[in-house]
C-alpha cells in the first residue's frame, strides 16, 4: 500500500468513553503532523448521533402538530428495534454517495465512522451485519475501552441542558445508560482473534485505545503518545 492514510477509520465505544474527544484532537492537529502521527490526513465524520437526534426533533415536531411519531416515543425510545440498524445503513448510504460524487474521495481524504452499540439493541455483532461491503473493504477499527463505571462518570460530567444536540455535549439519563450500554458484547465480538473481525467476509483490523485513565479529557500530551502507539499498531495490520 502506497497511501499513508487510513481510507475509513470506525471509533467505536461506550457513550462518553472519549470518541469525540480523539476527533476534536484530530481537528486541533495540524494535517501534516496528523497524516505523520496517526495517519489521517484531511478527513470527514460521519456520526449516527445528529441522524437520530434529527429523529428526535422530527417527532417532537410531529407532537406539536398532533401527528403520531415516527421513529420515538416522547421518551425519546425507538418505537422499533430495527432503528439501530437503520442508522447503521445510512451511515453507509452517506459513505456512498462521497465516493459518487468525488472520484479519487480516498486519495486525499480519510472517513471517521463514528457510532456507540450496546448489547440491549444487538451490539456491534448486529451492527456490523449492516455495513457494507464497500465500508468493510476499506475499515479499521479502534476501539475506546472504560469500563461501565468510567462511561456513566463521564456522561454525567459532559451534559450541558442547554445543549442537548451537542457532539461533545449531550448526555444521557442514569436510566438510559443503564439499559442501553451497561453491557457491551465487544470482547465477545472480538474473542476470535487479536487482530482481526470478519465483517462482510472481510478481515478487518482493530486496535484497542485504552482509556479507563481518561487521558481524552484534558487532550494534552499523554493522549497525543498513546493515539500514536494505537493507530500505528493499527495501521500495521491493516497494511497485512
Amino acid at each position: 500500500m502506497n497511501k499513508k492514510t487510513f481510507d475509513i477509520l470506525l471509533l467505536i465505544a461506550r457513550p462518553a468513553a472519549g470518541k469525540s474527544e480523539i476527533i476534536d484532537h484530530l481537528k486541533r492537529t495540524e494535517v501534516d503532523r496528523r497524516r505523520e502521527l496517526y495517519h489521517i490526513g484531511e478527513f470527514e465524520e460521519i456520526d449516527d448521533f445528529p441522524m437520530l437526534w434529527a429523529w428526535f426533533e422530527e417527532d417532537d415536531i410531529l407532537t406539536r402538530m398532533g401527528c403520531p411519531r415516527l421513529h420515538s416515543d416522547e421518551e425519546y425510545n425507538f418505537l422499533e428495534e430495527h432503528l439501530w440498524n437503520v442508522l447503521i445503513e445510512r451511515i453507509c448510504l452517506e459513505y456512498h454517495k462521497k465516493l459518487r460524487d468525488e472520484p479519487g474521495y480516498h486519495d486525499h481524504k480519510t472517513t471517521i465512522i463514528e457510532f456507540a452499540r450496546g448489547s440491549a439493541h444487538g451490539g456491534y455483532k448486529q451492527a456490523f451485519q449492516h455495513l457494507s461491503r464497500e465500508v468493510a473493504e476499506r475499515l479499521a477499527i479502534l476501539y475506546v475501552n472504560v469500563s461501565w463505571e468510567e462511561s456513566l462518570r463521564k456522561n454525567r460530567a459532559r451534559f450541558n441542558p442547554d445543549r442537548p444536540d451537542s457532539i461533545l455535549e449531550h448526555a444521557l439519563t442514569d436510566e438510559k445508560m443503564e439499559s442501553l450500554y451497561r453491557h457491551v458484547d465487544w470482547e465477545e465480538v472480538s474473542a476470535a482473534d487479536p487482530a482481526f473481525i470478519e465483517i462482510q467476509g472481510v478481515q478487518v483490523p482493530y486496535a484497542v485505545f485504552d482509556n479507563e485513565d481518561d487521558v481524552t479529557t484534558k487532550r494534552a500530551e499523554a493522549l497525543a503518545e498513546r493515539l500514536e502507539e494505537t493507530l500505528g499498531r493499527l495501521w500495521t495490520l491493516y497494511n497485512q
